[in-house]
């Protein structure tokens, strides 16, 4: 349900073949630019060089859309920077994500922001449909990449056995895989772009009975001392899953530890980085932190830049549609089956052969195919296809491994510091994209493929400096990245693998990155308490 919304710009606003429409009244006096952005008025007396205006009506070609968001709202000439705009916009709502997800599903409880996102996300979605405004449906777009949320998945993954909780997070990828195919069937069938959203806004109803089975975190509740609610859903659970629990009075005296446990982990740090801190060094660990010394600011460095080129390519792919293929459908469907394989072998692939080698050589290989492009014979179409999913496949497996490569590269004590501020410059390359494929893409056909290539190729290059992880001692503190024990391979398991995966998969993980003030305060002075005492 979300790739519609996230990639909907590739149907919604696409680049459509147009030709100005002269006034009537300069029909026989005028000839068209060749941009059809302007017309010259000529006057047959005069030999001069006629006088040029600029068009402000434009016929749209309708053999592949009748309507679209480009041709009722004249996105191109002056106007065609808004064909970006509409895309950026959403992937702009998203960067609020973490800031407001996490407040929200920490103060009011997982299971009341799905419903409340998901019903944000049907309305904005079907909002659309029915404005007249741009200026009104680019709001809506930033509204509505602020309710793409991952609390419903955080929610699955909390009451998923821990044994589970890998396969969980791999198996996540599938259904966008199977989503961007839809999408594309969708569009293929449904040519209008105001029936072809409504079509794909209203399966999000679907949603909603599944959730009438589902009931908050019992984990969540346990925290907030809701023991009698975080029972009675135990219970349930233990029923659906034919299990038995302990007697409730010893279900309630192991639900007052764990509140006890977190309140007091709660205290000093939300992951007890802190209590790491304070017996180590006795003091808080604050972003600034990750650029205290050579080492975490290389990794940290480096892995913004992994995460922007990921981010970056991948979406860049899905989006290039009208550049890589004559047919915009054919492409997507592919270009989302290719994902299907990146996302299921991500696992065996670094439990056999590392994290480095293979982020670095799944970089390097769609760098050098999408630079290859250049390079192939017109008429070959069909090579072209070809080359540009391999790369899909190829960029799709890096950004896989990538989120349990930095997992283990972080140190503790600000590895979600880290990671946040990673995925801020993920999104931040989703945003700029369609400014890259629509704008500049549009006056330089090749140079997409030039940045998408170069840009790969130097994260192939900079991830060859980052450190091998595999079957290295996780680092607690900054100071542990230059001790000898990591820096020295061991024998790992798929366990190993499984343990990084559920790394990437905690609740809060840019939410370090906006603690007020006064919660660093804080957190702070607990630390000092503690070491004067």
């Amino acid at each position: 349900m979300v790739p519609p919304q996230f990639l909907s710009g590739v149907y919604l606003t696409p680049a459509v073949n147009y030709t100005c429409r002269l006034p009537d009244n300069q029909t026989h006096h005028a000839v068209v630019a060749e941009d059809s952005c302007s017309y010259i008025i000529t006057n047959s007396s005069d030999d001069g060089p006629g006088l040029e205006e600029l068009c402000t009506e434009w016929d749209f070609d309708t053999s592949v859309f009748s309507s679209t968001l480009t041709s009722e709202f004249s996105l191109v000439c002056e106007r065609g920077y808004l064909r970006a705009t509409y895309q950026s916009m959403y992937m702009l709502g998203t960067l609020f994500c973490p800031v407001i997800g996490g407040y929200l599903a920490d103060r009011f409880g997982r299971y009341v922001v799905v419903m409340v996102t998901q019903v944000v996300m049907l309305f904005t979605s079907l909002t659309v449909v029915f404005l007249n405004s741009f200026t009104a449906i680019l709001a809506v777009r930033f509204i509505a990449g602020s309710s793409n949320m991952l609390t419903l998945y955080i929610l699955a993954l909390e009451v998923c056995e821990p044994k589970h909780r890998a396969a969980v997070g791999i198996l996540t990828g599938l259904p966008w895989a199977l989503g961007t195919m839809a999408w594309a069937g969708a569009a293929f069938a449904i040519r209008d772009w105001r029936y072809l959203q409504l079509a794909v806004s209203l399966p999000i109803l679907l949603i909603f009975p599944p959730l009438y089975f589902m009931d908050e975190s019992p984990r969540w509740l346990i925290v907030r001392g809701r023991h009698d609610r975080a029972l009675t859903v135990l219970q349930k659970a233990a029923r659906w899953n034919k299990a038995t629990l302990p007697p409730n009075s010893e279900m309630r005296t192991l639900m007052i530890d764990i509140q006890a446990e977190s309140t007091e982990n709660t205290s000093k740090t939300k992951d007890n980085n802190l209590v790491e801190v304070k017996k180590k060094k006795c003091r808080a660990v604050p972003v600034p932190n990750l650029l205290k010394n050579r080492a975490i600011a290389t990794i940290t460095t480096l892995l913004c830049l992994d995460y922007f080129v990921v981010s970056l390519v991948f979406d860049g792919l899905n989006m290039s549609g009208d550049n890589y293929s004559a047919d915009p459908f054919l492409y997507l469907v592919l270009s989302g089956l290719v994902e299907v394989p990146g996302y299921s072998l991500t696992a065996p692939l670094i439990d056999r052969c590392g994290r480095k080698i293979p982020t670095a050589v799944c970089y390097l290989l769609c760098g050098v195919v999408i630079l290859a492009l250049a390079f192939i014979p017109p008429g070959m179409s069909w090579l072209v296809m070809v080359m540009v999913l391999f790369g899909k496949l190829c960029i799709t497996g890096a950004f896989q491994i990538i989120t349990v490569y930095s997992s283990e590269l972080f140190p503790t004590e600000v590895r979600l510091q880290g990671i946040g501020i990673s995925s801020v410059f993920s999104q931040l390359g989703s945003t700029i994209l369609p400014y890259i494929t629509s704008v500049l893409g549009e006056k330089v056909p090749w140079l997409p493929s030039v940045i998408f290539g170069c840009l790969s190729v130097i994260a192939a290059a900079t991830t060859m400096i980052l450190r091998e992880t595999k079957g290295v001692p996780l680092p607690d503190t900054i100071s542990d990245l230059t001790t000898p024990s990591h820096q020295t391979s061991i024998r790992t398991t798929d366990n190993d693998v499984k343990a990084a995966l559920e790394m990437t998969m905690d609740t809060e993980v840019a939410s370090p990155l906006f603690k007020s003030e006064q919660d660093r305060t804080n957190e702070e002075g607990d630390i000092k308490s503690d070491c004067i005492s």
